[in-house]
C-alpha cells in the first residue's frame, strides 16, 4: 500500500500517528516546503473524500489578501470550500518559487492562481483568479461556480 494511501486509510479512522501530520500554511509562508504541505493535503483529501485548492501567491500580494479577506466575509464561499476542498496555500515569491511543485501545473498568468486536484494530486483545474473579479473585489457568483463545477471527489 503506498504510503498515502495508508496515512489516509488511518487518518479515515482517527488512528493517523501525530507525527505523519503538520498544520497547513494558515498564510504564503516563504519557508515553507510546498511539495511536503501538498503530499499531506492529498492524505487529509483522501481521507475526507475532497478535492485539493491550491491557492498559490505571496505576502507581497494584494489580490491575495483581497481574496482572503472575500473568503472571510462570505459564509457561502467560505462554506463551499470547507465542505468540498482541502485548501493549501503556496507560496510563490523571489525567496521561494517552490518550483518542484509548481512547475507540475500550467504557469500562472498572475496572481492569486487556483489549483484545482483530485485526492490523488491530478490537476482537475486551473484559474486565473482575474476572470473572477469584480470591480475592486472578486464576484460571489463567479467563486461559487467556479468551486461548485469541480466534480466531487470519490
Amino acid at each position: 500500500m503506498h504510503r498515502r494511501s495508508l496515512l489516509a486509510a488511518l487518518a479515515a479512522m482517527g488512528l493517523a500517528p501525530a507525527w505523519a501530520f503538520h498544520a497547513l500554511p494558515e498564510k504564503f509562508d516563504s519557508a515553507r516546503d510546498a511539495a511536503a504541505d501538498l503530499e499531506q493535503a492529498l492524505v487529509l483529501a483522501q481521507a475526507q473524500r475532497k478535492l485539493v485548492f491550491v491557492d498559490v501567491g505571496g505576502e507581497w500580494c494584494s489580490w491575495c489578501h483581497i481574496f482572503d479577506r472575500f473568503v472571510a466575509a462570505h459564509p457561502e464561499v467560505r462554506n463551499a470550500l470547507a465542505e468540498r476542498y482541502i485548501v493549501l496555500k503556496v507560496n510563490w515569491s523571489p525567496q521561494n518559487r517552490n518550483e518542484k511543485l509548481l512547475s507540475r501545473f500550467p504557469r500562472p498568468r498572475g496572481y492569486p492562481h487556483f489549483y484545482v486536484l483530485d485526492d490523488s494530486g491530478k490537476l482537475l483545474a486551473s484559474q486565473a483568479s482575474g476572470e473572477l473579479e469584480a470591480g475592486k473585489d472578486y464576484d460571489e457568483a463567479r467563486v461559487l461556480a467556479f468551486l461548485r463545477r469541480q466534480p466531487a471527489a470519490s
